[in-house]
């Protein structure tokens, strides 16, 4: 599979389908919708909002959207970096209390804690950050 590396309009849809595909192969692979991860201590469920976040960011850059293809890898051993509240003007954030940023190499990933359901959700993955890990 090619996948465009320019920032056009066109390069950017074909990465949104790429991702958005990519996502129906591995939610048909892995049923749970889940990946345990070490540094929270829990699994992480992918959801709609999962999908609809990552491939609206991930999509826009060729390293973000190759990012997204070892997400099985990224949501098992990204290590937490900060917590904090969700963003309140956001309306995408509204089913979280709180949001998570957690590092895998040179991704970052983003996680809210849907606290009336005790789960943890995939928000966005993208590529070329720089998040320092907090000591």
């Amino acid at each position: 599979m090619e996948i465009p590396k320019g920032k056009t309009r066109t390069e950017i849809k074909v990465r949104e389908k790429i991702i958005k595909d990519f996502y129906a192969r591995w939610i048909a692979e892995n049923p749970s919708k889940s990946v345990w991860n070490k540094s929270l201590k829990a699994e992480i469920k992918v959801k709609f909002i999962s999908i609809n976040e990552t491939y609206e960011h991930a999509a826009r850059s060729y390293d973000s959207t190759i990012a997204v293809m070892r997400l099985t890898e990224i949501l098992a051993n990204a290590i937490v970096v900060s917590q904090g509240p969700k963003k309140s003007n956001d309306k995408n954030q509204k089913s979280f209390s709180k949001m998570y940023v957690l590092k895998y190499e040179n991704v970052k990933l983003v996680v809210g804690y849907q606290k009336t359901k005790g789960e943890y959700v995939q928000y966005s993955i993208t590529w070329g950050v720089d998040v320092q890990i907090k000591k």
